[in-house]
């Protein structure tokens, strides 16, 4: 018996021990996918990624994704009632999450036939603004455009405050715009990037703007920590940015409510004259116009529920938007935020 027993434990020392076997990222994200079709769920990426979470010889769990332990293991090719429960619950939760992240995020504002109708809008400003609208004044239009640019020296003339104040808040709005479709606002089934339209905002404002709102389709490509903390979301997403920026236009809107109402009065004459000043009018409309969207779109990738108040202070043009960016929580907290249930679960 002695010798029976010592030859079966040396076979069974060399015979090789079957390994254990683990889901694979591709069976997860298969996993996902049929749970998504199954409960009819358009689940999308999410908008957080930790990257450290695909390195090799790094086990961290991602904030939708539940830790395994050990215990739960059975047999080797088997999955035992607790792990295929605890594989079930991981789907459930990545499915869940990815929904509440891409969910409600501007899907219908995407839509081909709302996509005409802006494009149609945007074709008849154009037309509008280089056929239709007063040009009665293009030599005045081209001295005063000389003026705000600084180009002419101090000749006497009085500059009208109305207009002044109209143009400085004129260059604050491509900075509100970046900071309300970057990250959030970005396309990841188009692939169209959106920093031209911003550059050319700079210049052409809303009228530049429009054609990426037709070519836009959500959701956003997702981000990661490294992401969060490089130029230019570090700056975007900064605090004193948004400050700086709500309180310059605080300030520019006071300059002009104190003018004169000779300065109103003139500036009205400017309006219905000038092509210049007709047109930047029409363009801070539009501006304003879109800007409640772009908060509610970013609001909801941001998943803020708290902010809800703030969507009708979003009508009001400039103050609204810039408000919202002074208020709304960061990309940085939120990732920390998604990441503490995964903390939970390793303890």
């Amino acid at each position: 018996m002695a010798s029976s027993s010592t030859y079966l434990m040396l076979a069974s020392a060399r015979a090789p021990l079957a390994p254990l076997l683990r889901p694979t990222l591709m069976a997860l994200v298969a996993r996902t996918a049929a749970a998504s079709i199954t409960s009819g769920a358009r689940a999308s990426v999410p908008l957080f990624v930790n990257p450290a979470a695909f390195r090799p010889g790094v086990r961290r769990c991602g904030w939708a994704h539940i830790c395994r332990d050990s215990s739960l293991q059975g047999p080797p090719g088997t999955d035992s009632p607790a792990q295929k429960q605890e594989d079930m619950k991981k789907s459930e939760a990545v499915s869940e999450a990815a929904i509440r992240i891409a969910g409600g995020s501007g899907r219908r504002f995407s839509d081909w036939s709302t996509s005409v109708l802006i494009f149609g809008i945007w074709g008849g400003l154009l037309y509008y603004v280089f056929l239709l609208a007063p040009n009665q004044t293009p030599y005045q239009d081209t001295y005063l455009l000389q003026k705000l640019l600084n180009l002419k020296g101090n000749d006497g003339f009085r500059m009208n405050d109305v207009l002044v104040s109209l143009w400085y808040i004129m260059g604050l709005w491509p900075l509100v715009y970046t900071m309300l479709l970057l990250p959030t606002g970005r396309s990841s089934k188009s692939k169209i990037p959106v920093w031209p339209f911003l550059v050319l905002s700079c210049i052409g404002g809303a009228y530049a703007l429009i054609p990426y709102f037709v070519l836009w389709k959500p959701p956003p490509p997702p981000i990661d920590e490294d992401e969060i903390g490089q130029w230019p979301l570090k700056f975007l997403e900064s605090k004193l940015t948004a400050g700086v920026v709500f309180a310059l236009g605080i300030g520019l809107i006071i300059y002009a409510g104190k003018a004169g109402g000779d300065d109103w009065k003139e500036f009205i004459r400017y309006f219905r004259s000038s092509k210049f000043i007709h047109a930047t009018c029409l363009d801070f409309t539009l501006l304003s116009a879109f800007s409640p969207f772009w908060v509610y779109n970013d609001m909801t990738a941001r998943r803020w529920k708290n902010g809800s108040w703030l969507l009708p202070l979003a009508l009001i043009p400039f103050v609204g938007p810039s408000l919202y960016l002074l208020l709304r929580p960061s990309l940085s907290s939120l990732l920390e935020a998604s990441a503490s249930p995964s903390d939970e679960f390793k303890k």
